[in-house]
């Protein structure tokens, strides 16, 4: 566990030099106080500053794990384990896996999403640093994206074919890209996004000069 040990005129200020140092929120931190401060003998002889110690409770990863861990349990499901995959570039994959996790996911993955979405405010809360933690169950958002994928391409024959544009259902950054990607060197559509989160929709429409040419 990597510490600091930071002085400071009063235990307070010593401890959010530590903090920002470290890059924490109060919350993930233990402190131990090392020294109380002192003003000494007539406010300035023998006068000491505060002293502590400050350590990271858990890195991104193991608090992005602790946390689903926890919330897992809340809801009541046994035996189920909490992977972290792999980090790269500041992202944490993190997997779950175990039986009757139908759950976990929900409608269109509805509930993974919010789930993903919790355990990211927790872990950019308690670090300054960035990290995106992206949450799976058992392999669900690689069926998701090949189902994206197809409907992409659905979609965009419509467009062709009706000629009008095509707004897709609210989906999160992660799922908007997908769709992106799969159209992006598309000879006949174009894709954008449009509204605020968490309502942000995809857009597929035609490319200029489309207009007549099927």
């Amino acid at each position: 566990m990597k510490t600091v040990e930071i002085t400071g005129k009063t235990i307070d200020e010593a401890v959010e030099k530590g903090l920002e140092e470290l890059g924490i929120g109060r919350d993930n931190a233990e402190i131990e106080v090392l020294c109380e401060p002192s003003n000494g003998l007539f406010g300035f002889i023998g006068s000491r500053s505060a002293k502590v110690k400050i350590g990271i409770k858990r890195e991104p990863a193991e608090l992005a794990r602790y946390f689903i861990e926890q919330m897992v349990e809340k809801i009541g499901l046994e035996n189920v384990q909490v992977k972290i995959e792999k980090e790269n570039d500041n992202i944490i994959f993190i997997d779950i896996v175990g039986e009757n996790l139908g759950v976990l996911i929900g409608k269109r993955g509805q509930t993974l999403n919010s789930i993903q979405y919790l355990t990211n405010l927790v872990v950019n809360k308690n670090f300054k640093k960035f990290s995106r933690v992206v949450v799976d169950v058992e392999g669900y958002r690689q069926r998701r994206e090949g189902t994206l994928k197809n409907l992409a391409e659905n979609l965009a024959q419509k467009v062709i074919r009706g000629k009008r544009n095509i707004v897709l259902e609210p989906m999160i950054p992660q799922e908007r890209r997908i769709i992106h990607t799969a159209l992006q060197n598309h000879p006949s559509v174009a894709t954008y996004s449009q509204g605020d989160e968490p309502y942000r929709k995809v857009v597929i429409t035609l490319k200029k000069g489309e207009e007549n040419n099927h």
